[in-house]
Parts: C-alpha cells; sequence; structure tokens
C-alpha cells in the first residue's frame, strides 16, 4: 500500500500555551482513529525550530552544518506522520483531519520507495 508524508505547520512563533483541551483531545482522538484503521505507521514531533541544523556535503569531502533550514516561511514542522493509505484521496483526507485538528496547515506527500535492485531486505 503506498505511503504518505503528512507534516503539519506552525508559525516560528507559535504559542504552546495557546492550546485548549478539545485541540489536544481532537489531536488524540485523530490519532485513535488513524491507529484504529491501521493507516498511522510512524508519528513524530520534532523540536521546535532554534534547534534545527542542516548538513551540506562539499566538493572537498567536508559537512557543513548550519543553523536551519531558514526558508522565507516563518514556519516549523510542528509534526510528521508516516501513512499508509490507498490512494492520494485518502492520504489527503486524513491531512485534512490533521489540519482541523491541529488548527494549522497540513502538507501531504507521496513517499517515494525504490527496492534495492539486489533484494536486500529494509
Amino acid at each position: 500500500m503506498p505511503q504518505y508524508l503528512v507534516a503539519i505547520y506552525l508559525p516560528d512563533d507559535y504559542d504552546p500555551s495557546v492550546e485548549t483541551e478539545a485541540t489536544i483531545e481532537e489531536i488524540h482522538a485523530l490519532n485513535g482513529e488513524m491507529i484504529a484503521a491501521s493507516a498511522r505507521k510512524v508519528r513524530l514531533r520534532p523540536f521546535p525550530g532554534q534547534q534545527r541544523k542542516t548538513l551540506r556535503a562539499q566538493s572537498n569531502g567536508k559537512v557543513v552544518v548550519t543553523d536551519g533550514p531558514y526558508t522565507e516561511t516563518k514556519e516549523h514542522i510542528r509534526g510528521l506522520l508516516i501513512l499508509e493509505a490507498a490512494d492520494q484521496d485518502e492520504a489527503l483526507e486524513w491531512g485534512r483531519k490533521g489540519a482541523v485538528a491541529c488548527r494549522a496547515p497540513a502538507e501531504v506527500r507521496p513517499i517515494l520507495f525504490k527496492p534495492d535492485p539486489k533484494g536486500a531486505k529494509e
């Protein structure tokens, strides 16, 4: 079954103290619904934006570590989910529910899976 990445975004200046009990309960209910449907495979909640680092390989073989990434947006990823869904429409429906429960934008992307041509197990 295809897998999809669902990312929930919050502004960098988001204040978690504004989350109500109702919001938290909706998020937990949605997680329970995804588990019951066997859709949710992984759930991550990265640490807020100030801790993020980017690693870039250089032509000389060294790796440069910088703060960021910092794009023109002022958002950070609140949570990541890996879901299994029959198709993109089903994944988008889970994304819609996530956007409503979290009261935040959501992004849905198919995950590209390329099996090892030599048959190695994951």
